[in-house]
């Protein structure tokens, strides 16, 4: 029974990829596979069946929908994603994960034409004084390490002298314990993911202050080895937002779309 099980087991094959007829290279035959981090609502995060959902999930669905197959979605650490290791070792095909487009990640990524324009938020327990960095002197104050909330702190802290001590922590869910139950005063990040957080959570949490650091998020794909993949991405991109679907998902997930 041993070697029987053997020799099936041996003639089992990896699944060696698939190029798309429309030339589009792919690391799994008849999926686009997705790599994101969790949780990041509304952008992507799972429901209470565990299917993962989101803006950047339902906007990649088109994606998949032109290439004529369905979407797979990993759920991976940041730092692999922004460093693009994930997309190299082949891991998955295209990025979504809320990722704000920078130079430093262009130097590793291909990004997509942006979809997000995005700004940061300093949120905190409803009753606390709290309006800005400055309030938070001789304070604790939460970031999800490796993101551009984290840097921007760390920048102000530095740039202004602030005496703050950052804690950073792995990933969002974390940092919104961490605020919850008081090992923290406030936290930033991304100002639609604390929006969703403050929705869910009415009375306990607010949005302080705003800082508008010019964000942008994209999509991405493996530097210099997904040409197709990415110009598929923004055809996907630009029709959505011809037809009018972009801004169907944008009030879905995000709410009322800011006025042009």
């Amino acid at each position: 029974m041993l070697l029987a099980v053997s020799a099936i087991a041996g003639c089992a094959k990896k699944d060696s990829g698939a190029t798309t007829a429309d030339g589009v290279k792919l690391v799994k035959s008849g999926k686009l596979v997705t790599c994101t981090h969790l949780p990041y609502p509304p952008f992507q995060s799972k429901d209470t069946s565990g299917k993962v959902i989101g803006f950047d999930v339902d906007l990649i669905d088109l994606t998949a929908k032109k290439l004529g197959v369905t979407q797979e979605v990993i759920d991976t650490p940041f730092e692999g994603i922004k460093s693009g290791q994930d997309l190299n070792s082949g891991k998955c095909d295209v990025a979504a994960a809320g990722m704000t487009i920078t130079d430093a990640r262009r130097q590793v990524l291909d990004f997509s034409d942006p979809y997000f324009d995005a700004t940061q938020a300093l949120a905190v327990p409803a009753g606390k004084p709290y309006k800005s960095l400055a309030d938070l002197a001789g304070k604790r104050l939460g970031v999800q390490g490796n993101t551009t909330g984290d840097e921007y702190v760390k920048k102000q802290v530095k740039e202004k002298g602030l005496n703050i001590e950052v804690v950073a922590y792995q990933d969002l869910g974390s940092e919104q314990q961490a605020l919850a139950t008081g090992q923290i005063e406030a936290a930033v990040g991304d100002l639609p993911v604390w929006n969703e957080y403050v929705r869910n959570n009415p009375d306990k949490v607010v949005i302080a202050a705003g800082f508008n650091t010019g964000e942008q998020y994209g999509f991405a794909v493996k530097k210099g080895g997904n040409a197709k993949l990415l110009q598929t991405v923004n055809e996907a991109l630009a029709e959505a937002k011809r037809d009018g679907t972009y801004d169907k998902l944008y009030e879905k997930w995000i709410g009322a779309k800011p006025a042009a």
